[in-house]
């Protein structure tokens, strides 16, 4: 008998997560943390493959690391995914406990070293830009 949660439609239903990192290994543990929390995650190893993906599929978030194949490349990163019309939450990731960025309004992640932490940032990430869509989507609305 199959199982009825396992159908192709409930894998549309996850929040989809873009996870951008240079380093294969910081990637893939990421993305593993990521999906055994319950989220769809596609993954890009530079800031160019990064774009490509945000130009060709919707996120809920995206998950950069700050320093790629340049210092300001997450930066970029977070900046582009801000530019789409479909508004995903964007956060930094990183190994650093002190990073700072130059933007004060980029949300700082620390990578799994606590992952019951990490995912739960991300759920609320997630939730903020879901009540954010909402209230946009309440004002359009309004005003027509």
């Amino acid at each position: 008998m199959k199982n009825p949660r396992r159908s192709k439609n409930a894998v549309y239903n996850l929040a989809r997560v873009l996870l951008v990192d240079d380093d294969v290994a910081s990637r893939l543990t990421l993305q593993t943390v990521l999906e055994a929390g319950g989220y769809r995650v596609d993954s890009a190893a530079s800031a160019a493959e990064a774009y490509g993906k945000l130009d060709a599929q919707e996120y809920e978030l995206v998950l950069s690391d700050l320093q790629m194949e340049s210092p300001e490349a997450g930066l970029r990163v977070i900046q582009h995914a801000r530019m789409m019309d479909y508004k995903p939450a964007t956060a930094i990731v990183t190994t650093y406990q002190n990073a700072k960025t130059t933007e004060g309004k980029v949300k700082m992640l620390i990578k799994p070293e606590d992952v019951p932490n990490l995912l739960s940032q991300v759920a609320n990430l997630i939730g903020l830009r879901a009540t954010k869509r909402i209230e946009r989507e309440m004002l359009a609305a309004a005003h027509h």
